[in-house]
């Protein structure tokens, strides 16, 4: 791989004959595992700006229209987590000249703060190029970590590491991206408790000065957009309103009742919007994208947990983070578009049925009664989602990005005959790409139910794509894929020319994008989302196989009975079986949730900066052994804190638990008496634990004992108070499959109860805000 300094660039063509398609990923990682950023991308023209407030790309407008450019969102890796972008340059617009590439953070963090910041680029093949790393960030919010750029003809990549004090919203006007600043001072206001007898006060981080040099290397003379100081402009937190959206089915219509806007995530902060002119998706109206399930700004969540196996029918909903109690009816409404198309997402009360009683079935588009073999689970596994994805192309794009697949028409073909020696083979699938008078190919391998990959079969499908000219090869079963452990061993003859990527999907991650886009981001209108809704019916259906991640595998019960009677040994390979296991669980704990709830939930990762995968699985090996326990923890999104998880497989139980900080201002016995009241729906068995300043611990008790003397939570020696750990304990499953009883469906419950019947309930993090300094210089 290509290592690059601060200012050098290099020509992709140099690299790699397979840049049609590219993805660069950001990443970076925290000691605390609560560091996070977010990218963006911009577009820009000969003068260095962008040519219209469309050409700026962030969590709130992930995809180009034309599929030149797509936000994938952030992934687990070994050292922390990644931010991975996908560029087709064939379909970048000619007038544009370069593509910024960005990240910013908010809440007052500082670039600084994280560590092992690096850009990484890989061809359409997922080998990687080119790698840069920027150990210089400093006191800045907002980074530019590079830019593509095209001279004679040819991309170059440069490397930027450019800082800006200024965040996000300095780094977008700075190239011409028109702000939406509907904020003002008023909505900046400290949360005063009812019982407080102290004045909080309003905190404010300090900006620091802009440092906006230009890069180096072949820059055009007039590009203007790295130059110059950058202005500090608030970031905008736009606020929208909803209307009710019904869907008929796929030839129903999709009709807005009043003013409906884009609608954010819950628990998503205010971005720095762009404005931009939004057309109506349907003759019906604009409609903006809704959430079902998720309770509107003033409303109290339900509190509870998500039934395991729930059907996409009712789609089940996990609540939604809790309101602060200052958002509602204080914000400015915006005052301009927002830069997101509006699109078509499920309606939030499912429809009264017209059944006569329970036995009568809807009829649906994908039948699952007549699979009666693992064969047909596969054949019809395979045909369901692939017309699914050539039918809906946001699903399409969504899946196949990722490998290396343009932006472009896309055709799926099943139970396709391809020469391989004497013998033809018959791959489950084929997909094909179409853009520019070029092909895409890619040969897909299924499994269903606890069915392993076969890697003489997987060979002889990279065999043939190789002879073949064809682009990739996916594998599809309800495993879970890690980095550093291969699902399939496949030999790769680095003597031919032609290369070939081996990509895998779990079934578990496609049910996780049709849940996002039908539930959060939205699709281009009702039939689609009706699609997608029958697609995630089939996947979940307890006869389709596709249930995911659902065998602890046989190492399982050797190694739960070797920690009861205490004869599991450090460098037992069974030990490190279930570590791996436990991994993949955790994945896929992350992606369900995920989906339900419309936000990044990720896994932490506190590795050491290099740290071999297979190293640090086995010190979590060894670790078993000496303590039996396994532990994890999972970061959610517009939470207060890290959700830890723990299994104790000496005592059966599962314990997760969740530390949130002590208020910065105020007395401690208010502190008490606030949290009671907000965990008021929590369950009485919940623990509370006070963190105290230099010491093991502080008092504890049960939720229900600490409700009528809320003051039993402060330290008897007036110790200073730093936080609370609150936890549920919960019986652990001992089977190693998805049953009822098994130890898969255990940990999914824990996790899913845990959120949405504690964490809910707790204030989510401030909204992402300008410091202080940087609102004042705006006047």
């Amino acid at each position: 791989m290509h290592e690059m300094v601060k200012g050098a660039n290099v020509g992709l063509a140099a690299l790699s004959e397979d840049v049609d398609a590219v993805s660069v990923s950001l990443g970076w990682t925290s000691s605390t595992g609560e560091g996070d950023a977010d990218v963006s991308v911009m577009l820009l023209g000969a003068g260095g700006k962008v040519r219209g407030d469309g050409d700026f790309y962030f969590y709130n407008n992930p995809v180009a229209a034309d599929g030149s450019v797509q936000l994938l969102g952030k992934k687990p890796v070994e050292e922390g987590s990644e931010d991975q972008i996908v560029f087709d340059l064939t379909a970048i617009p000619d007038d544009v000249e370069r593509i910024v590439v960005a990240a910013s953070r908010y809440e007052g963090a500082r670039f600084g703060e994280l560590d092992d910041l690096r850009v990484v680029l890989a061809d359409g093949s997922g080998e990687g190029l080119l790698r840069f790393a920027i150990d210089d960030a400093g006191s800045v919010s907002a980074v530019i970590f590079g830019e593509l750029y095209r001279r004679a003809g040819e991309w170059k990549f440069r490397a930027v590491g450019q800082g800006y004090a200024s965040g996000l919203a300095g780094l977008a006007t700075d190239f011409g991206v028109d702000i939406e600043d509907d904020a003002s001072e008023d909505d900046v206001e400290a949360e005063v408790d009812t019982d407080a007898d102290v004045d909080p006060g309003a905190a404010a981080g300090q900006g620091g000065a802009v440092d906006a040099g230009t890069g180096a290397g072949e820059a055009a003379a007039g590009a203007a957009g790295g130059g110059g100081a950058a202005r500090a402009v608030e970031q905008a937190t736009p606020v929208t309103r909803a209307g009710p959206v019904t869907s008929a089915g796929p030839d129903g219509p999709v009709t807005p009742v009043g003013p409906v806007g884009a609608v954010t995530p819950a628990g998503r902060p205010g971005p720095v919007t762009p404005a931009a002119s939004v057309g109506p998706v349907t003759p019906a109206g604009p409609v903006g994208p809704v959430t079902p399930g998720v309770p509107a700004p003033g409303q109290p969540p339900e509190s509870g947990g998500i039934p395991a196996g729930a059907h996409a029918g009712t789609l089940p909903a996990v609540p939604a983070p809790r309101q602060p109690e200052e958002d509602a009816g204080d914000r400015k409404p915006s005052v301009r578009p927002r830069t997101a198309k509006k699109k078509v997402t499920l309606p939030k009360a499912v429809k009264k049925s017209l059944a006569e009683n329970e036995s009568w079935r809807e009829a649906r588009l994908f039948p699952v009664s007549a699979l009666k073999s693992d064969r047909d689970r596969e054949t019809r596994a395979t045909s369901v989602l692939l017309s699914v994805m050539a039918q809906v192309p946001e699903f399409g794009r969504r899946l196949t990005a990722a490998f290396g697949a343009p932006a472009g028409r896309m055709e799926t073909f099943t139970e396709v005959s391809l020469p391989h020696g004497e013998t033809p083979r018959r791959p489950d699938g084929v997909l094909r790409v179409e853009r520019a008078g070029k092909l895409w190919t890619a040969l897909v391998e299924t499994k269903t139910n606890g069915n392993a990959l076969k890697a003489e079969q997987v060979q002889a499908y990279m065999d043939i794509a190789a002879r073949r000219g064809y682009e990739a090869v996916i594998t599809l079963s309800n495993d879970v894929a890690l980095e550093g452990s291969p699902l399939v061993d496949v030999k790769i003859d680095k003597r031919r020319k032609h290369k070939v990527a081996l990509r895998h999907l779990s079934w578990a991650e496609v049910a996780h994008q049709a849940q996002m886009l039908i539930r959060h981001e939205g699709v281009g209108n009702s039939a689609h989302a009706w699609l997608l809704q029958e697609l995630l019916h089939y996947l979940q259906h307890e006869n389709s196989g596709c249930h995911g991640f659902q065998n602890m595998g046989a190492a399982w019960v050797p190694v739960r009975n070797g920690i009861d009677d205490e004869t599991l040994c450090q460098g037992d390979p069974r030990a490190l079986e279930v570590v791996e296991s436990w991994e993949r669980l955790i994945r896929q704990v992350c992606l369900g949730l995920g989906g339900e709830l419309g936000q990044k939930v990720l896994p932490v990762r506190r590795a050491r900066r290099g740290t071999d995968p297979e190293v640090r699985r086995a010190e979590m090996a060894d670790q078993l052994c000496r303590e039996g326990r396994l532990q994890a923890e999972l970061r959610i999104e517009g939470t207060p804190g890290i959700l830890a998880l723990s299994a104790d497989l000496r005592t059966g139980k599962l314990r997760t638990s969740i530390e949130i900080p002590a208020p910065e201002q105020g007395y401690p016995l208010n502190w008490a008496k606030r949290l009671v009241r907000k965990l008021a729906e929590a369950p009485a068995d919940l623990h509370v634990e006070t963190l105290v300043d230099g010491e093991m611990g502080g008092p504890r008790g049960t939720l229900e004992r600490l409700r009528p003397e809320p003051g039993d939570m402060l330290p008897a020696n007036g110790a200073q108070i730093t936080g609370f750990r609150l936890s549920l304990f919960k019986g652990m499953g001992s089977t190693r499959g998805n049953a009822e009883s098994g130890f898969i469906r255990s940990v999914d419950d824990a996790v899913h109860r845990f959120y949405g019947a504690v964490v809910v309930h707790l204030d989510r993090p401030a909204a992402r805000r300008a410091p202080t300094a940087e609102r004042a210089a705006v006047g």
